[in-house]
Order: structure tokens, then C-alpha cells, then sequence
């Protein structure tokens, strides 16, 4: 706000609004500023929607007052921001709930302002060196070293999804290997890895995506943001245990260096994958990325990655999709979801879904040659995943981000991204990884 306006204040109020405003009215004025009247049954999506009218008054900043729980405080936070502005809001409470509102916002700001962001302005290798920096930032030098492994050098190394994927574009492929090690000790074991997608951005590549498809593709790396970002604040939060972050990144375009229909890639672990659609990319970025973490000796591994269509059909844009086969791991990582209030679904994957996308030149395609990858197709995009995993799959889990992007607003969510997904990931790190 300009200098010398008055901040509003927003508090919280049980009974309904006065009868001039409506009885079903979430907002009404207050002598310093607005309350909003919580609906019982609802009040996180009350407090949110209330927050998005609020933003759609142009209004730029507010102080929470009163009596506000940490939930209803971050619910009010996700409705008020958007794409241009990530602050705004002065929170209320103790320092045990500031510190981790203010935790919260710096780690959901990164991944969102990175999201955001035009492909011109993220390129492969500036969004690893982004990745790069921040943990650094959060952890301290001492804590973390990485390596970034670009063009020809992951062809050199036997990185080939990556390579292909991204040879097409003048700017390189790169993957980044990050190593979180608070004891400093080389032969420390690795207690997890994350794996994210990262594509800069998705033309579809020959199998081009329609206007209306690519216009919001910046939105593909929202796995790689999502996953530092969550190491980010499980640091934050007091992870003491090693920890591999992997991000596979690339510009999926169209050019006489392109990969293209009908080619076949041999993987590290010498499965093959021909390529019947080359907007199924993610999936092949993501194999390496899966390799590398297993290599690492990881008893947990979790990959996170806006990688179907399918699944936002599954599930709505609300909720993200969660797969593996190993479901006692499941149904507490569900748990997690539900403790951080992130709506997330368990969706169906079993070893034969490996076998759902058929070749005949190669031991599985990359996809069905349908609209969508067809019947089943986040489930089939597991399934391939789940082929490049060690220990099958015990320990793995794969996050399918329905809902970590809008392409417009809603009465929920302003146009973007929305981070959902990052505290489910941090909680699942850090109660999966107790001493």
C-alpha cells in the first residue's frame, strides 16, 4: 500500500454477517477493516474463498488480528497471493506460529515465483542453479555440494530420457545432483531422494500440443520446484539426515535436432522405450532421474511431476494424485496429506501396469498411441516409472501434480501456481526419515 494508508485489519467471526450483507455473506466491513464469517463446516475454503474476494478488491495488504489458528492463517495466505504478488499478508500468533508461517512462505514463494516465471526467462540449466542456490542458502555451504551434468555429458554418462528429451532446443539439457550431507561425513548412507520434473517448458515437441494446451506449459517444471522447495522446508524444519535432490530438466521443442516418433532410447539399466508420442517427455526425464536416485542407495524415494492430463481428469485440480506399489508407504504418506490439509488421492498402480504401453521394437513404449496415453494413462506413466526403480519399488513414491497449477483463477486460487504438494512431500521426509 502506499505510505500512510492504513493497513486493514481481518479478524475472524462466527455469526453470520448482519442481515443487510446477506446471511450467506463470507465478508463484511469492520470499523478497521473486514471480518469473515466462518462457515462450520467448511472454514479453510471459507477463510480462502474470503481471501480471493478480497484479492479481487485490490486489496494489497492485510494484518490478521484476533483470535487466528495456523491452518486458517495459511488458508487466508493461498487465497490472498497471486502471481504478482506473493506477500502482503501480516500474520498473527505466537513465534512458534510466525516462524512457521514464515517458513512456509519463503519456501512456497520460491517454488511459485519459479513456476511463474516466463520459459524465457527459466532455461534448464538457470532453474537447476536456482535449485542450486536456495538449498544452499537454507542449508549453509558446509551442508551442500551439487554437480550439474549438461548436454553432450549426459549422453557421455548414459543420462539419455534427459538427452533426448532436450537435445531438440538450443538451450542444453542439465541435470542437477544435489547432495544435502548435515554431518559432512562422505560415508554417511543416503536416506532419501527426490526426484522432480522440470521442463521448462512443453511445445509437445513433434507430437505438438494445440494453442490452448502449450499457453500455460511454463507450469512444467512444477515437480522440480516442488521438490526443493519441500527439502527446503523439511531443512527448515530440522531434517539431520542425508538427503539426494535430482532434477531432470529440458525444453521440449520441435527442430532438425529433435527426437522424434518412432525412435528408440536404451536407459542405463538397458530397458528400451520406444517413442510413439513425444509429448509423453516427463516420463523419460524422469527414468533417469529415478536410476540416479536408486544408485544413491535411497531406502525412501519420492518423484513429483506434472506429468498427465489423465490424472487432473482422475482427480480435479484440487487434489494431487499419489501412485506405488508399495501401499503401506502409501497409506502413510496419505496421512502426511491429510495432517498438512493438501488433498491427495491414491490412485490405482500394480507391477502389470508396466506392461500397459506395448512395442514391438522395444520392451515398452513410452506411451499409448491415443489422445491422453487412453484408458488408464497416469496409471501407465507409474507403471513405466515404476520399471526404473530399484527394490521394486518399495520405498518409491510418485506424486502426479494435478493441482499444483491453475490455468485461471478460481474462487479458490488466483492464476498459477499454487505449491500444493510441498509441505505433503517435507512431512512425508520427516516422519519417514525419524532416527
Amino acid at each position: 500500500m502506499q505510505s500512510g494508508l492504513a493497513v486493514l485489519q481481518i479478524s475472524l467471526q462466527q455469526q453470520p454477517a448482519a442481515e443487510q450483507f446477506g446471511a450467506n455473506a463470507l465478508l463484511s466491513p469492520s470499523a478497521s477493516g473486514y471480518q469473515i464469517h466462518l462457515r462450520p463446516a467448511d472454514e479453510l475454503r471459507s477463510v480462502q474463498k474470503a481471501a480471493r474476494l478480497l484479492d479481487n478488491l485490490s486489496v494489497n495488504r492485510v494484518q490478521l488480528t484476533g483470535d487466528w489458528p495456523l491452518a486458517l492463517q495459511w488458508a487466508f495466505y493461498q487465497g490472498f497471493v497471486n502471481a504478482k504478488r506473493q506477500d502482503g499478508v501480516q500474520f498473527c500468533g505466537d513465534s512458534a506460529t510466525l516462524t512457521a508461517l514464515e517458513q512456509r512462505v519463503r519456501c512456497y514463494g520460491f517454488a511459485k515465483d519459479l513456476v511463474n516465471q516466463t520459459p524465457e526467462q527459466l532455461s534448464p540449466q538457470l532453474l537447476c542453479e536456482h535449485a542450486a542456490a536456495f538449498i544452499t542458502e537454507i542449508a549453509g555451504t558446509a551442508k551442500v555440494k551439487h554437480r550439474l551434468i549438461i548436454g553432450e555429458q549426459l549422453a557421455a554418462e548414459g543420462w539419455h530420457g534427459v538427452y533426448q528429451v532436450g537435445r531438440g532446443s538450443v538451450r542444453p539439457p542439465v541435470m542437477l545432483e544435489l547432495d544435502f550431507n548435515p554431518s559432512g561425513e562422505a560415508s554417511a548412507p543416503v536416506a532419501a531422494a527426490l526426484v522432480g520434473k522440470g521442463i521448462t517448458f512443453d511445445s509437445g515437441g513433434y507430437s505438438i500440443k494445440p494453442n490452448e494446451g502449450m499457453l500455460t506449459m511454463k507450469c512444467d517444471m512444477g515437480g522440480a520446484a516442488t521438490v526443493t522447495a519441500a527439502l527446503a522446508l523439511a531443512i527448515l524444519q530440522g531434517l539431520n539426515q542425508r538427503v539426494k535432490l535430482i532434477l531432470c530438466c529440458a525444453e521440449n521443442l520441435i527442430s532438425g535436432h529433435a527426437y522424434k516418433l518412432g525412435d528408440i532410447i536404451t536407459y542405463k539399466n538397458g530397458t528400451t522405450v520406444e517413442i510413439v508420442n513425444t509429448d509423453a517427455e516427463g516420463r523419460l526425464v524422469l527414468a533417469d532421474g529415478l536410476q540416479l536416485a536408486s544408485d544413491s542407495g535411497a531406502g525412501l524415494i519420492i518423484d513429483a511431476a506434472t506429468l498427465t492430463g489423465a490424472a487432473m481428469t482422475a482427480v480435479g485440480s484440487e487434489y494431487n494424485a499419489l501412485f506405488a506399489l508399495d501401499k503401506p508407504l502409501a497409506q502413510r504418506a496419505l496421512a502426511y496429506a491429510e495432517q498438512q490439509q493438501e488433498l491427495t488421492w491414491q490412485l490405482p498402480l500394480e507391477k502389470w501396469h508396466q506392461q500397459q504401453c506395448p512395442s514391438p521394437y522395444a520392451d515398452t513404449a513410452n506411451s499409448r498411441p491415443v489422445k491422453g496415453g487412453g484408458a488408464g494413462g497416469a496409471s501407465n506413466a507409474a507403471g513405466f516409472l515404476s520399471r526404473f526403480v530399484a527394490n521394486d519399488g518399495q520405498g518409491w513414491l510418485h506424486f502426479d501434480l494435478a493441482a499444483a497449477f491453475n490455468n485461471s483463477a478460481n474462487a479458490y486460487w488466483a492464476a498459477g501456481a499454487t505449491g500444493q504438494g510441498i509441505r505433503t512431500i517435507a512431512a512425508t521426509l520427516l516422519n519417514e526419515l525419524k532416527a
